[in-house]
């Protein structure tokens, strides 16, 4: 899989037989076709549109967002709970785009292109140093670059997060080398404060002082103070519960990250309640499945439902005995050191996205990926570089089959990355490569939703609803499709189960509001009123609800509620049809000068204020 590289380091030192030291030239050719390749297979996602499953919450459907970097996005930034997460500098990032390129999602995308460049060369850097060796570095970052299971961390803007942590990760690995080299109080504090910022990225790196003590095993061998092997390195060896009690400030960060995490996990409604001995046998069988996928990287899919207890326990045991076979493998071949640390590294950096505590509705994922299978890329280009080497094979009978392999991840990732322009091919290729996929249901019917295919559309959240009864989103969207047809009253049957199924608060607002005007429709104003105002209560930054309460309470004659409403909602998003709505609420109440106000900064928001007017009396005319 990769050509045999040198280390001219002097703390790992190579196996005999091992050619000419790579020059500083040759480093910088591989890291620029590493830059190239990345960037040719992923420059199409420029013209890509925001995905409908998350990315409206984190961008183009999130004011707090959507108001650029001012002081009060960074304080909803370090303080929310939004998306069931806490990632303030994921949060600013996002807002850093939209203040520079508003809502185009073309650049959106370059950013998330950027950063996955950038990952790709760190990664290279950071094994390069670590290790000496470059052709073995370089075919990791390859494999890593253009693996198609990535594609989604890097497609989907929503997923900034993972190579936000991702490239913090990296600088952290990087950094702890340095003062592994020179242990310094201002070395460590680098080490940490990368580390907490890709905690506040994401938490998926969470396992970070587990990988520092596997890089204290290989490559930088300093575990075991006194071997030969450690006395033969720059590094000082050290004991290993010197490392565990060097790396205590390390497991406290993620102690704190862990205890904020399920607490959001928890207010976001995101945890999802199955028996211990399902989340462990989907956890076993999810580790299989990755192997297996990245071995052969078929079948990928936005989104792959959760078994629940259809798993058959000849498959858990099946997949458990593999599981301990390869690791007893990995234990024997320990002298080569990196099989344990990339086997390691891919278990354990795992385990906090495997499902041990199921959050949404999924079994396993591809973004998942984008960390531990770094670990199964090193046992790969490694352990065939080392066979090469010991049978004496040349270089180009390596160099081939390496680009064979590259190429043919290529095409692959080339058409995964093709699902992802339009949200109808998106989520019917997940229903090709998924059975019982209600989530796909769901959003191939929003999708068709969308484009005015109504009857398309309805199929689709009946299959969700019918493979899952549990699930509010089909519910409630059924109860939209009922609504639109003007079967008010089963509508608000399904706006009311949806109402008593969903934990989740945005959710449920939405449901309230529905159910509100539903009422309204129906000429029940009181109820109306009654279900607006709980819409508000259960997400007080709702601005379609508050505008809802606002037209509603103007319709029943109560301007002085009108005029609440309708000023909560410019206040927290300010819009020009929302100003004329409150001018005129304002302006029935006999407060004219306030009117005159509300209409002046109508004026000054709307582009074209004949539209803004037209809006608002369209709203007021429903």
């Amino acid at each position: 899989m990769t050509s045999v590289g040198v280390r001219p380091q002097k703390q790992v030192r190579p196996p005999s037989g091992i050619g000419l030291l790579t020059s500083r030239s040759q480093k910088f050719v591989l890291g620029l076709l590493l830059v190239i390749a990345t960037f040719a297979l992923y420059y199409p996602v420029n013209g890509q549109p925001f995905a409908n499953y998350d990315d409206a919450d984190y961008v183009f459907d999130n004011f707090h967002v959507k108001s650029g970097l001012h002081w009060s996005t960074v304080t909803w930034a370090f303080t929310t709970y939004a998306a069931a997460n806490w990632h303030p500098l994921t949060w600013l990032s996002h807002a850093a785009d939209v203040q520079f390129f508003q809502l185009n999602p073309a650049r959106h995308h370059d950013i998330n292109l950027l950063l996955h460049l950038l990952n790709v060369v760190l990664l290279f850097w950071v094994l390069q140093r670590a290790t000496g060796y470059v052709g073995r570095s370089a075919m990791v970052a390859a494999l890593f670059a253009l693996h198609p299971i990535n594609v989604e961390s890097v497609v989907w803007i929503a997923e900034r997060k993972n190579l936000l942590s991702m490239m913090f990760f990296l600088l952290a690995l990087g950094a702890y080398r340095w003062y592994a080299f020179q242990p310094r109080t201002g070395r460590y504090a680098v080490v940490a404060l990368l580390y907490a910022m890709g905690l506040m990225s994401k938490p998926q790196v969470i396992t970070l002082p587990c990988v520092l003590l596997l890089w204290d095993y290989w490559p930088l061998r300093r575990m075991f103070a006194g071997s030969q092997e450690s006395n033969s390195t720059a590094f000082a060896g050290t004991s290993f519960s010197d490392l565990i009690w060097e790396k205590l400030p390390l497991f406290a960060l993620a102690a704190g990250s862990a205890f904020i995490t399920i607490r959001a996990q928890g207010a976001g409604g995101a945890t999802s309640w199955y028996p211990l001995s399902i989340r462990l046998s989907n956890a076993i069988v999810s580790y299989m499945s990755y192997l297996g996928k990245a071995l052969w990287p078929a079948r990928l899919a936005v989104m792959y439902p959760h078994p629940g207890s259809s798993l058959k326990s000849w498959h858990v045991a099946t997949a458990l005995l593999l599981l301990l076979a390869i690791t007893g493998l990995v234990l024997i071949g320990r002298r080569h050191r990196y099989l344990p640390v990339g086997w390691f590294w891919f278990l354990g950096t795992l385990v906090p996205m495997i499902g041990l505590k199921q959050v949404g509705s999924q079994a396993m994922a591809d973004r998942y990926a984008y960390l531990p299978f770094i670990g199964l890329f090193i046992m790969v280009c490694w352990g065939i570089s080392d066979w090469a080497q010991h049978r004496h094979l040349a270089r180009a009978w390596l160099a081939a089959p390496s680009l064979a392999a590259l190429l043919g991840l290529m095409v692959v990732a080339h058409r995964q990355i093709g699902y992802w322009n339009d949200h109808v091919t998106l989520w019917s290729h997940a229903l090709q490569v998924t059975s019982g996929n209600w989530q796909a249901e769901n959003n191939l019917g929003m999708a068709l939703l969308r484009q005015g295919r109504m009857e398309d559309a309805i199929p689709h959240f009946r299959a969700a609803a019918a493979i899952d009864p549990s699930d509010a989103v089909s519910n409630m969207n059924i109860g939209i499709y009922e609504h639109s047809r003007g079967s008010v009253p089963l509508a608000i049957e399904q706006y009311k189960k949806a109402i008593s199924l969903t934990r989740n608060s945005k959710l449920k607002a939405e449901a309230y509001n529905n159910l509100g005007y539903a009422y309204k429709d129906l000429g029940d104003y009181a109820d109306a009123l009654q279900n607006l105002q709980a819409a508000v209560n259960v997400n007080p930054e709702f601005v379609g609800a508050w505008i809802s309460l606002g037209l509603v309470a103007q319709k029943s004659g109560d301007f002085g509620l009108a005029i609440q409403a309708y000023s909560r909602a410019v206040k927290i998003e300010p819009s020009g049809f929302g100003y004329v709505l409150l001018a005129q609420a304002l302006e029935h109440n006999g407060q004219k000068s306030e009117s005159q106000s509300a209409i002046q900064r109508a004026r000054s928001l709307s582009e074209d204020f004949r539209d803004a007017q037209r809006e608002a009396n369209r709203l007021l005319a429903q």
